[in-house]
């Protein structure tokens, strides 16, 4: 150690110097694209679908708002100017709104088209407003339902990337600042994407500053003495900055779940910390010297100390068997850190500790005692309560069933938008005014020699366009047929009952001439290129995707009794529906990942202990951890989604933990030749303490995830922090039991 200790502190500096150029080439980023599900068949026929077609994705939406009413000429003008100027922005391919919108109507010479609202003559204003308020195609669309906002819908490129929508939003908010309008609000991935990743990068911040101070206060009750608080504060730091700058250099992108890894670090390396300098100020009052000190907390908390790591590892890493890249990612990013801190700790904070005396490292008082007492009372009470014990497990255990058997995977995008922020603000205005944001399609595929435009297939497309739009929650429902019901009102007097398809064939072919004359109406927005593939597109409220997946199978099944599945076929797809697919995926995954990590960690296990009923005493008092985290979920109504999925890898890789630590100690108690009683009663007075310190930091450093404005990250900073309380007791009561029965 004497060797070697100069060395590895000088590595570690160097290393910490190229992190830090690391930590600036960290790359953040959100896309919804990044929680479609791989291999999916569902994701390839839409992938295949919006190649024939455009994407469900390419909008971003500006409401602009006047109270008590739009029409007002001033208002009108501006909006117009803005909807023309919008144009002229970087990644906005057009403009479209109801300012520019012209009726086309039927002449005796030829159909011509006259303004939704006649800007230049606000004496016509009340007939535009009864007018345009009685049309489908724009309420809820181009205008809100009590008529207060115009909205401008801008067409920008499918899966935009980060750097096209921060360009674009800092155009957009340029141009806004130049008008004079009430409020405004924007929805669209663009403006998703720019607002969430800022939001991630101050998740990141807020979480690694209240993370470290949360552990600085700790380390302080603790030893009491600036060099053993500045040796365990700078290990942990240096974890943190190893780990983060080691992705910048991997070149890994940090998405949704970036704002867990500073908590993640803070408490795996508080936690190996702890574990390591207790045991080595143990030594040092035993009277051993600090060479000696040194070598026993490597050799006995060391392996134990690489045991947990691997276990925490193995933890993270099962999340690849997820389909979805952020929980992928998280794993592996997750997995590494833990490595990470733990080196740090065996080599870096092992040789700053080997310069130190016990005096300089901490400060012994009536703290040491106090710890000494609360140990010796659970000991004492795990010998005389152990049928109570029991009874209590299994009416947890009964609960959590109960509680399990409640939980909900219906994901609501609303749950998982910042609070308190513009962006979840104006995704509400959209909701309660306009038409939501969820993408909802159907792909109409014609059998045989058909095609879209034959009317027998377009009268199919109308009667379930129809019939979905009957929904309250279903809105902005489009498809072909719009520009044969729009030229049939146009040929009777604009009169809003007139739009529909027309009612013989002979009629449909004098309008189909028609439209084939007028441009816009071929461009590839609703018909495939090759006519054999259509397009109903909708936008859904944000009602669950439970419930979406309700309202789909109730829409395939009437379908398939009302629509001739003959000359059509009819396939649900679309951004939305993809993105649902996710929760059943999760189920699989978690159960899937949950198994797998169970079946090393017992490897692991029989390894190290090489006794079958070891197996037992560790998992037991982990599973119910596990159970108590299901429970939480069902009885506080939290919905099982892409970000919650990861808490149960979380609890498992850490809570495992405490249980190698006590087995561990408990080991070498008896390979001493201690009795089953003295072995238990050494290792709560000698592990115990560091247990109960690291639960107790555990508990704290994840909690402090309540500050967050991201709701997922409180729901998971709560669970964790939670069921991890209850591991540390279910450890302290059961595995005392457990393993008065092994050794009986």
């Amino acid at each position: 150690m004497r060797r070697y200790r100069l060395p590895v502190i000088l590595f570690f500096a160097l290393y910490a110097a190229v992190a830090v150029y690391g930590c600036f080439r960290l790359n953040f980023t959100f896309d919804f694209q990044q929680f479609f599900p791989r291999g999916d068949e569902d994701l390839d026929f839409f992938l295949e679908f919006i190649d024939e077609f455009e994407g469900d994705d390419n909008f971003l939406l500006v409401a602009l708002e006047r109270e008590p009413t739009v029409f007002d000429s001033t208002f009108l003008q501006q909006a117009h100017a803005f909807s023309l100027a919008v144009r002229d922005l970087p990644e906005v391919d057009n403009a479209q709104s109801l300012t520019s919108f012209g009726y086309p109507i039927k002449t005796p010479f030829a159909v011509t088209t006259i303004p939704a609202i006649h800007l230049s003559d606000p004496s016509r204003y009340a007939a535009d407003s009864a007018r345009i308020m009685a049309d489908e195609r724009f309420v809820g669309n181009l205008i809100n339902r009590r008529g207060t906002a115009l909205v401008t819908v801008l067409k920008t490129p499918s899966l935009i990337n980060l750097e096209q929508s921060r360009s674009l939003m800092r155009g957009l908010d340029s141009l806004m600042a130049t008008y004079d309008f009430p409020d405004h609000h924007y929805l669209g991935p663009a403006y998703f994407q720019k607002e969430l990743v800022d939001v991630q990068i101050r998740e990141v911040a807020v979480s690694a500053l209240i993370s470290g101070l949360l552990v600085s206060l700790v380390m302080f009750l603790l030893f009491r003495r600036p060099l053993g608080i500045a040796v365990s504060l700078v290990s942990i730091a240096l974890g943190l900055l190893l780990f983060m700058g080691t992705l910048g250099l991997l070149g890994r992108e940090l998405n949704a779940i970036a704002a867990l890894y500073p908590v993640l670090m803070i408490i795996v390396g508080t936690s190996d910390v702890i574990h390591i300098m207790s045991k080595y100020i143990d030594e040092l009052r035993k009277g051993q010297p600090k060479e000696a000190a040194i070598r026993t907390t490597i050799r006995e908390i060391g392996l134990a100390t690489l045991l947990t790591s691997i276990t925490t590892a193995v933890g993270f890493a099962t999340l690849l068997t997820s389909r979805i890249d952020p929980i992928r990612d998280f794993g592996i990013n997750a997995a590494l850190g833990v490595m990470i801190a733990f080196l740090t700790v065996i080599l870096f904070t092992t040789s700053l500790l080997s310069y130190l005396s016990v005096d300089q490292i901490v400060k012994i008082g009536r703290q040491q005692a106090f710890w000494d007492r609360l140990l010796e009372r659970t000991y004492r009470f795990t010998q005389s309560n152990g049928t109570a014990i029991k009874i209590g497990a299994a009416a947890v255990v009964g609960l959590c069933v109960l509680g399990i058997s409640q939980i909900t995977t219906n994901y609501r995008i609303e749950s998982n938008l910042p609070r308190g922020r513009k962006v979840t603000e104006d995704f509400q205005y959209f909701e309660r005014e306009l038409s939501g944001f969820r993408p909802f399609e159907l792909a109409v595929i014609t059998s045989d020699s058909s095609r879209v435009t034959d009317f027998r297939v377009l009268r199919e497309i109308a009667k379930i366009e129809d019939h979905v739009k009957a929904f309250p929650f279903v809105q902005s429902t489009a498809s072909i047929t719009a520009v044969y019901r729009s030229i049939n009102q146009a040929f009777n007097n604009n009169r809003p009952d007139a739009y529909v398809l027309p009612a013989d064939e002979g009629r449909y072919r004098q309008y189909r001439s028609l439209a084939e004359r007028i441009p816009d109406v071929n461009l590839n927005l609703l018909v495939s290129r090759d006519g054999k593939k259509a397009r109903i597109t909708s936008r859904l409220d944000d009602i669950g995707a439970d419930s979406i997946k309700v309202f789909l199978a109730n829409t395939t099944d009437w379908i398939n009794t009302h629509v001739d599945t003959s000359l059509v076929d009819i396939r649900s797809t679309g951004t939305g529906l993809i993105v649902d697919k996710n929760a059943e995926y999760i189920r699989r995954n978690l159960l899937q990942g949950l198994g797998l990590a169970i079946v090393i960690v017992c490897g692991l296990m029989a390894l190290l202990f090489r006794n079958w009923r070891m197996l037992i005493v560790s998992l037991i008092p982990n599973l119910l951890p596990l159970l108590i985290a299901g429970a939480m979920l069902g009885y506080l109504g939290i919905e099982l989604e892409a970000g919650v999925s990861i808490v149960f890898a979380v609890i498992f890789g850490i809570a495992v933990d405490d249980t190698i630590h006590f087995l561990s100690k408990y080991k070498l108690a008896r390979r001493r030749g201690l009795a089953t009683q003295e072995a238990i009663h050494l290792t709560f007075r000698e592990t115990g303490k560091a247990i109960v310190l690291t639960s107790v930091v555990l508990f704290f450093g994840f909690l402090v995830m309540l500050f967050s404005v991201s709701p997922p990250s409180v729901t998971i900073g709560l669970l964790i922090s939670l069921t991890l309380a209850s591991a540390v007791i279910s450890d302290l009561l059961l595995i005392p039991l457990l393993l008065r029965w092994l050794d009986r």
